[in-house]
């Protein structure tokens, strides 16, 4: 029997709690996996996936980020006045430290979903060689010039309406636009998932129902910045093996093109063992996908076959 218990550990901010989970496998655990999740969304939603690996033997955790889920205290897509991306990276290395006091000695993977996939790259340039794995599920590489506009855009109206204004035109022009691709829309989620009934799930979820504000978006086109850097690359552990998975129908990935960008600057970086899976037809969240079973099994075969 899995068991999934509830836990909490201060934020790096100083200021906030993080909520945080985790799913305990039967008996004795042959891995940790910790999972980092995206934006407008919560770590309850990997509840499928983590019973998959938790059934697999392997523990699996993960937080809700600041302005996220059970952390967000009713102030969502609100990272902080400043420094924001800098304290939710150091509360994803926090929990690594606690999962690793708890475990020790057991493999670790981290797997990052969307923007969870750009702190977890952050992770691997800040923190080099602290994990077995990493697992990079829907990411891309906005252009240095997109992500620069972006970071400006955002980073006036911060200094004109405040840190917590939340804008329309900055969510058009960034997260709306997504769903373009797949007119007509049923939904302004339709960029999720085929799956119609998952892409309910998560409109109707409440603690998903959210735009972030403008200095949330300025601290994650910081973000994106900092992944970008050839010197940061290049500060990353070259034997850590790296998967990349999307569905080549994912508007953050640019259709497959986007993981293809970030697996050659990994790869110009110096990174010996990296796997890219593709999947056709699918969308952004491939763990809710209509093929979630196959991912889920590919996942596992990857991780077994890099641990093992």
């Amino acid at each position: 029997m899995i068991q999934t218990l509830e836990f909490s550990y201060p934020s790096s901010d100083g200021v906030h709690t993080i909520h945080a989970r985790k799913w305990v496998p039967e008996g004795t655990p042959r891995g940790v996996v910790q999972i980092v999740h995206g934006v407008a969304e919560h770590i309850g939603r990997y509840d499928p996936a983590a019973h998959f690996l938790a059934s697999h033997g392997y523990v699996v955790c993960g937080g809700d980020h600041l302005g996220h889920g059970l952390t967000a205290g009713g102030k969502f897509g609100y990272f902080g006045p400043k420094n924001g991306w800098d304290f939710v990276a150091q509360d994803v290395r926090r929990l690594r430290e606690l999962a690793g006091e708890r475990y020790p000695g057991l493999p670790y993977v981290i797997l990052g979903h969307s923007m969870g996939s750009f702190l977890t790259r952050t992770y691997l340039i800040r923190w080099p060689g602290t994990v077995n794995a990493a697992v990079l599920s829907g990411t891309g590489q906005e252009s240095a010039a997109a992500v620069a506009f972006g970071k400006a855009l955002s980073g006036a109206l911060c200094k004109a309406k405040g840190p917590d204004y939340v804008s329309k035109t900055v969510n058009d022009l960034s997260l709306g636009a997504y769903n373009r691709a797949f007119k007509p829309n049923r939904t302004p989620s339709d960029w999720l998932s085929r799956d119609e009934a998952q892409v309910d799930i998560a409109l109707a979820d409440p603690l998903c129902s959210f735009m972030p504000t403008v200095a949330m978006f300025r601290d994650m086109m910081g973000g994106l910045q900092f992944i970008a850097d050839k010197d940061g690359l290049s500060k990353m552990n070259k034997d850590t093996p790296i998967y990349f998975l999307s569905g080549d129908n994912d508007p953050v990935g640019a259709m497959g093109a986007g993981v293809r960008k970030v697996e050659g600057m990994f790869r110009s970086a110096g990174c010996k063992d990296i796997t890219v899976k593709l999947y056709p037809g699918g969308r952004h969240e491939m763990f809710n996908e209509i093929n979630r079973q196959e991912v889920f099994d590919d996942l596992l075969a990857w991780i077994e076959s890099k641990l093992t």
